[in-house]
Order: C-alpha cells, then structure tokens, then sequence
C-alpha cells in the first residue's frame, strides 16, 4: 500500500506528509509589506517549466446581452516527461433547461513566439500585442465553437505581494512547488464565438487571470473559491484556496476591486463564507447557496477600505466532475487512497447582487454581474 501510495502521488497528485503549516510561504506575508505589484508587459511571459507543473490562461466575459463565456487554454507537465496543452470552451446557458455548449479539446503542434508572451497551436492562436494592453484569442480547434475574442485591459493588471507567488516546502530557500496568479480585473471584451447554431456576440466586459501551479494540484489545494464580480465602475475579484492538512489546511486568499481605470484596493486580507450550504447528494460535497465575500485593508492613499458582496447564488450554472474522463478503477483508487473528488460548483445568480464599498468614510453601492466557483478536491 505505501508503494501504490507513492507511484500515485507522482503520478496523480494524492496525499502527502504532514510538513505544517510553516511549509508554506503564503503570498499573504508578502502583502504585509507590499500589498500589490501593478504588471509590466514582462510579467505576462508563460513561464512552461519543466517540473510537473499546470499553467493555465483564462478569459472570462460577461456581455452586455447577458451573455455568458469562459476561455482557456492549458498548459501542463508531468514530471518533465509529458506535456499535454487542451483549449476549453464555454458558453454558459442562463437557462437551466437548455445545455451549455461546451467544448475542451486537446492541441497539437504547440508552440511559443521567442518572447514567451503569445502561445500557439494547430487552429488555435493566443496573441498579446506589442504594447502588452490586449489579448487576441481565435481558435477553429473546434467546428462547433469558433472563436474570435479580443479583451482589452482597463485597468492596471496586478499580482498580490511582489509577485504573486506562494511557495510550498521545509526550505524557504529551495522550494519545492509553487502557486502564481496574475490578473487583469477589468477588461472590454469585443468579438464572437460562432456555433453550428448561431452567432453569440460578446461585446462587453471581461476578466483576465494568469495562473500556475507549479506542483501537483491536488497537494496545493483541496479547496477553491473564485469570485468575478462586475458592475457598470466596479471590477472585484478574489481567488482563495486552502491547502490540505500536509500544509496546516492554510487559507491563502488574495482579491481587490478597482474602479473604472484605477486599483482602489488589493492585497491578502479578503475572506469567502458559505453562509449556507445544501450537501450535494451525489458526491457529499456542502454546496454553497448563499454566501458572503469580503475585501479588507488600506488603499494606496492608506485610507481604510472595506468592500462586501453578499447574497444567494441561486440555482447553480453547473457542476464539473473534474474526474469524469478518467478511467473508473483509477478514480476509485485515487479517491480511496487519497480522499480526492474534485467537483466544480460554477454559478451567477439572476438576481443582482449588490457591491457595497466604504472607503475611509465614503460609502458607496452598485449592482453587478456574478460569476463564482467553489471547488472541492479533497
């Protein structure tokens, strides 16, 4: 059993010792000094390491019709010994009783532009411009989802701390894996995905985020929660995981809101409460129906801030068997050895939610658009 235990952690991620919770250098004590770092072109490069490793770049719009999309595209490593890239796809359906369309695609013939800043593949075409401000997706990987998107930053692009980064391991000085989010909050969104059945036009806003996880993900995370709110001035964002018990079930939660072109707040002291929860009767999971996100700190000008959104998240958009693909008996090995049942909880409620900001004592409220995940791995 410690052999299999071993050949499935280097291979899928499953338990790992107890290290502690000082095993984990959050990006958190970064922000006690320097709570945010605006981006420079360089900072957008793909990093493609070669250690086991998952990179990804999503987009995410919001249209002014009510439309509804997500775009990514991943890069990941095995070990150093295998690659794999995919395109996902995702039109959102805002009835429930109709399917999304959504597509996730393996890329062949991947490649780079000598700077690292674009990324390419057969069909498939990720470009940033020269002056670093916009992403141009187009991709006919797949007849059925024919995209031609370009998101326009903003806003300033930042990473909480210095650099984003919490790095995982005994050895500040040698760490042995590491989790990176750089993000662009708030972006203008022109363009169209083209379906066998019709036309989606997404001009609208839009949500940029750079991530890697330069480690298994199963022992970086057990817990996700992800929050894309946008208003006709606000932008909000917050990601947080929580690492598993080898790491002290350490809650790292980096987040801010900008307004209209300007970073208002950002930094590490921001918190996500599921204020209640239904458990999910196929999977045990305590789904989230309702719940509240905070941002806390000082502005730049070190006044201080306050921001909070909180309500139902109505019925669900849908919910992702992270594992569905992968062959059954390795499921129910993964999953007894290691506690491991990834599901995505994807949602935006009909009903606005309403954004309510206090700065110094300012206060201030507008309704938004949501788009949430929670996640549960292990």
């Amino acid at each position: 059993m410690n052999w299999l235990k071993q050949t499935l952690a280097n291979v899928a991620g499953t338990q790992e010792p107890i290290y502690g919770p000082d095993a984990i250098q959050s990006v958190s004590r970064q922000a006690e000094t320097t709570p945010y770092t605006e981006l420079k072109k360089e900072d957008l490069k793909w990093r493609a390491p070669q250690y086991t490793s998952v990179e990804t770049q999503t987009f995410y719009v919001m249209a002014d019709n009510g439309g509804l999309a997500m775009l990514q595209v991943i890069y990941s490593n095995v070990a150093g010994l295998h690659t794999t890239c995919s395109f996902n796809s995702k039109i959102f359906s805002v009835n429930a009783d109709a399917p999304h369309i959504w597509h996730t695609d393996t890329l062949y013939n991947h490649l780079f532009d000598p700077d690292m800043y674009s990324f390419g593949a057969d069909n498939l075409a990720l470009t940033l411009n020269e002056e670093g401000t916009a992403y141009t997706i187009k991709s006919a990987v797949n007849e059925d989802s024919l995209v031609n998107l370009t998101f326009t930053r903003q806003a300033p692009g930042l990473v909480i701390g210095k650099d984003g980064t919490s790095y995982f391991g005994t050895d500040p000085e040698n760490p042995w894996g590491s989790m990176r989010h750089a993000f662009w909050p708030r972006c203008s969104v022109e363009g169209t995905i083209i379906t066998k059945e019709k036309t989606y036009d997404f001009k609208g806003r839009g949500f940029f985020v750079h991530a890697l996880q330069g480690m298994k993900p199963h022992h970086a995370a057990a817990r996700w929660n992800f929050v894309n709110f946008q208003t006709p001035t606000y932008s909000a964002f917050m990601m947080e995981f929580t690492t598993p018990p080898s790491y002290g079930s350490t809650v790292v939660n980096v987040g801010g809101i900008v307004k209209d072109g300007e970073i208002v707040y950002a930094g590490a002291t921001n918190s996500a409460t599921h204020l209640e929860s239904a458990q999910d009767t196929e999977n045990d999971w305590p789904e989230p129906t309702s719940v509240r996100f905070v941002w806390d700190g000082k502005t730049k000008d070190d006044k201080d801030f306050h921001a909070e959104l909180e309500g139902s998240l109505g019925k669900r958009l849908d919910r992702v068997d992270v594992m569905a693909e992968v062959p059954g008996f390795v499921k129910a090995i993964v999953g007894s050895v290691a506690g491991t049942r990834p599901y995505i909880y994807q949602y935006s409620p009909q009903d606005k939610l309403t954004l309510k900001v206090k700065v110094g004592d300012t206060e201030d409220a507008e309704q938004g658009t949501l788009f949430s995940e929670a996640t549960f791995i292990s």
